[in-house]
C-alpha cells in the first residue's frame, strides 16, 4: 500500500516538474508566460495523436515537446516581436491552447494507446519501499535530469549567466552587447518544450486516453511552483512532490468515502496553491530569487 501511494505521488509530480522547470527558465530571462496550461494541453494532444498514429510512445514524447515549443513561439512572437503585454498574451495563449487542443483532440476521444513502459534499475528497484523510485518510466528519470541540467546551466555556465543578467537588468545586458530578445526567445521556447513534455506525460503515463482539458489546472500549479521554489530549480522537485501528494490525498479521501464534500476535496490542490503564494509573497527572501525585469517589456530601439 505504501509503495503504491509513493509511486502514485511521484508519477503525479512529474508533469509539474517539467512545466515548472521550463517556466522557471523563461522567468529567469524576464518573461512571464501565463500560458503554461495551454502549452501543456497542446503537448498532451500532440503526444496522444502521434502515439496513436505511429504506435510508438517515444515519438509521442517528441511530438509533445515540439507542440509545446511551437505554441510558446507564438507567444514569443507577440510579447517579444510586437511588445504586447505579457500577462494578457499569456492568458490568451491558455485560452487558445485549450480551444485548439479540444478541436484537434475531438476525433481522438474514446481511443486508447499503450503508454511508456516501466524501466526498472537492477538491484535498486528491489529495495524495500524506496525501490519504487527506481521503477519508473524514462520521462520520470528525465525530469530529474532536466532539473539538474537547468541548475548547472543557470549557475555554472556563461550562457546561463547571460540569461540571468537579462532577467536582472535587460538594459545593462543590452549595453554590454547581449541580444536580449534572442536570449528571451530561446528561454520562452525552452519553457514551451518543457510544458509540452509535461502535458505529454498525462496521456503517455497517467491516463492512456485523450480528454479535453485533461491538464485540470496543472499549468497554474506549475506557475505557483516557480514562486514556491523561489526561482531555484532544485526546489521545484520538492514542491512538485508536495503538490502531487496533496492531489493524491484528495483522491484518496474520495475513494475512502471521508465525510468531506467531494467539491471541497477537489479544491484542495488549488487552495494549497493559493496558500503557498500568499505565504511566499510575504517573505523577504522571495525578492532575492525573483528576476527584477520579470514581466517588463524590452525594445532595443528605446
Amino acid at each position: 500500500m505504501l509503495d503504491e501511494l509513493l509511486i502514485t505521488i511521484l508519477l503525479t509530480s512529474v508533469p509539474l516538474v517539467f512545466a515548472a522547470t521550463g517556466e522557471l527558465v523563461a522567468e529567469k530571462s524576464g518573461v512571464l508566460n501565463l500560458g503554461v496550461e495551454g502549452m501543456m494541453l497542446m503537448g498532451a494532444v500532440a503526444a496522444f495523436g502521434m502515439t496513436l498514429q505511429f504506435g510508438n510512445p517515444y515519438i509521442g514524447i517528441i511530438g509533445g515537446g515540439i507542440a509545446g515549443g511551437f505554441t510558446a513561439a507564438i507567444f514569443a512572437f507577440f510579447v517579444l516581436g510586437l511588445a504586447t503585454n505579457q500577462v494578457a498574451t499569456g492568458l490568451a495563449l491558455t485560452i487558445f491552447g485549450t480551444g485548439l487542443s479540444g478541436l484537434l483532440g475531438a476525433p481522438l476521444v474514446g481511443q486508447a494507446i499503450d503508454g511508456l513502459p516501466e524501466l526498472s534499475i537492477p538491484f535498486l528497484s528491489e529495495l524495500a519501499v524506496v525501490g519504487v523510485i527506481f521503477s519508473l518510466d524514462i520521462m520520470a528519470y528525465l525530469s530529474v535530469f532536466v532539473v539538474a541540467l537547468v541548475s548547472w546551466f543557470l549557475n555554472q555556465t556563461k550562457p546561463g549567466l547571460v540569461l540571468r543578467s537579462v532577467g536582472i537588468n535587460h538594459d545593462s545586458a543590452h549595453a554590454l552587447g547581449y541580444q536580449v530578445l534572442k536570449v528571451r526567445f530561446y528561454a520562452v521556447v525552452f519553457g514551451g518544450v518543457m510544458a509540452g513534455l509535461g502535458g505529454a506525460y498525462l496521456p503517455l503515463v497517467l491516463t492512456p486516453h485523450w480528454a479535453e482539458g485533461m491538464t485540470a489546472g496543472r499549468g497554474w500549479i506549475a506557475l505557483a511552483l516557480v514562486v514556491f521554489a523561489a526561482w531555484r530549480p532544485y526546489r521545484v522537485i520538492v514542491g512538485a512532490i508536495l503538490f502531487g501528494a496533496v492531489t493524491i490525498f484528495q483522491l484518496l479521501g474520495q475513494a475512502k468515502g471521508w465525510a468531506i464534500p467531494i467539491q471541497f476535496m477537489s479544491m484542495m490542490p488549488y487552495l494549497v496553491t493559493i496558500f503557498v503564494l500568499v505565504i511566499m509573497s510575504g517573505s523577504s527572501r522571495i525578492a532575492i530569487g525573483a528576476p527584477k525585469e520579470l514581466g517588463r517589456i524590452f525594445t532595443s530601439g528605446r
